[in-house]
């Protein structure tokens, strides 16, 4: 037996239990969850499953505050701010990358995320050649995750064209892309790297967009990740909605729908705007819905129709995607926030089983991130990996005798530091609050960043 972890209350998949002892088995699975062996001397307050972020591009977290001045022409939007990431990419080199992503790991690790996909497409060098290794920048995020031991899917990008009319790419999109060939080589050289990886990494793919692969290009994802997880950007915005639809007659989230193996497997990142026909085809087809409601509202793109989706059955996953906030509650929170303003009313997001706001969006993000990560986790129950997140029950509002009401004070009403232990697949990283090598990833962080400020 590799831990044994004690905790006064804990969300099973049959709801609430009292002084359990979660034992976790030499693979980091969950072995038992019961009350033998339970010690309540050394007990954590309430243990939650873990929470899997299924969207980051880490490398944009160093470029906080950049984007946040209004332009010449007052008509700020993705596009504008897209056009700061490019020019900020170009300073990156491979030791920043993974010095930002491991500072980035140590946030979500601390603020209750146990597991991360990485959306990578920082594939290559300023002006779009390849690395010795072409799997260099990847094996920089898979370094980042063994220093913070966060769990890691790896989804490497295929980004072929700038636009559905296929603009070649040019200036920081070059750093992205790959035709066929090349990104199949470095498919190949990432895969090479991951055996030494921890038995819980998993390795997905990730055609970017419908305005940046065709359908040869998803084809050739398809082939190279027949079993794995498979992620790609859709309906973002009003613009590429309209360009998708110009080019390929339908929507976007219609178009892969109708014209690609949309089952449990794939993610569709944001799909924020979807008319009532997608939302009800993309709820019944088993794939989730990758939210990432900071972002979306920082980035000015709209509001996903998640009350209709998740009233039709429909799975979703949360992720911080450009990490301009890092926070589990704080995604969470947006999310219902969004729909309370759309339909002026309030718990909008719950469910006749869990009427609790914030259980119930916890729980589904849950289970449906792990999904989207091709993740065994999600869930606190024997076979499991052993993803959980301990939180508090010494502060105000944290120990309310109905958990319930604690996870809704968690969500929309606790300030402090609430979480108090993570573990990642058994890995111990968070005590206290902190995570185990927290220090010295802060300061390798700050000595990147004092670097990269000198070259803005």
């Amino acid at each position: 037996m590799k831990a044994k972890i004690s905790a006064r209350c804990v969300l099973t998949p049959d709801g609430w239990v009292r002084d359990r002892a979660v034992c976790v088995d030499a693979t980091g699975r969950i072995a038992s969850v019961g009350a033998e062996g339970f010690e309540a001397s050394n007990a954590v307050g309430t243990l939650l499953p873990g929470m899997a972020n299924v969207h980051t591009h880490s490398f944009q977290r160093a470029m906080a505050g950049l984007a946040e001045t209004r332009g010449p022409k007052g008509a700020d939007d993705f596009w504008t701010w897209r056009k700061v990431m490019y020019r900020f990419l170009e300073l990156l080199t491979p030791e920043d990358v993974e010095a930002i992503a491991a500072m980035v790991h140590v946030a979500m690790l601390e603020a209750g995320y146990t597991a991360s996909a990485e959306f990578h497409y920082l594939h290559h060098q300023p002006g779009g050649a390849a690395y010795d290794d072409r799997a260099e920048m990847a094996q920089r995020i898979m370094a980042a995750s063994e220093a913070s031991g966060i769990g890691l899917t790896l989804l490497p990008v295929l980004y072929t064209h700038g636009g559905l009319d296929r603009r070649p790419l040019a200036g920081g999109q070059l750093r992205f892309g790959c035709d066929r060939e090349s990104f199949a080589q470095l498919y190949e050289a990432i895969a090479r790297h991951t055996p030494a990886l921890p038995a819980d990494f998993r390795l997905g793919v990730a055609p970017h967009s419908l305005r940046a692969v065709d359908r040869d290009g998803l084809a050739l994802c398809e082939a190279l990740c027949p079993d794995g997880p498979v992620h790609i950007h859709a309906a973002e915005q009003v613009k590429e909605v309209a360009e998708v639809e110009a080019h390929l007659g339908a929507r976007p989230v219609r178009w892969l729908l109708d014209n690609q193996p949309v089952d449990a497997r794939w993610c569709l990142i944001h799909a924020t705007h979807c008319d009532e026909g997608e939302v009800r085809d993309l709820a019944s087809s088993g794939a989730v819905a990758g939210l990432c409601p900071t972002t979306e509202a920082n980035l000015g793109d709209g509001t996903f129709p998640a009350e209709s989706y998740l009233r039709g059955g429909g799975r979703f996953g949360i992720g911080s995607d450009s990490n301009i906030r890092i926070s589990v509650t704080e995604e969470l929170r947006a999310l219902e926030q969004s729909q309370r303003l759309a339909f002026r009313r309030r718990a909008v997001l719950t469910s006749e089983a869990v009427p609790s706001n914030g259980r119930n969006l916890y729980e589904r993000a849950a289970a449906g991130g792990a999904q989207a990560i091709g993740r065994a986790a999600g869930t606190i129950a024997p076979g499991q990996l052993a993803d959980l997140v301990a939180l508090r029950d010494d502060v105000p509002f944290l120990d309310w005798p109905d958990p319930d009401q604690r996870i809704d004070a968690w969500v929309f009403g606790v300030e402090e530091q609430a979480v108090s232990d993570v573990w990642s697949a058994g890995r111990h990283v968070v005590r206290e609050g902190r995570h185990r090598e927290g220090d010295a990833i802060r300061a390798r962080f700050a000595a990147t960043m004092r670097r990269l400020g000198a070259g803005l």
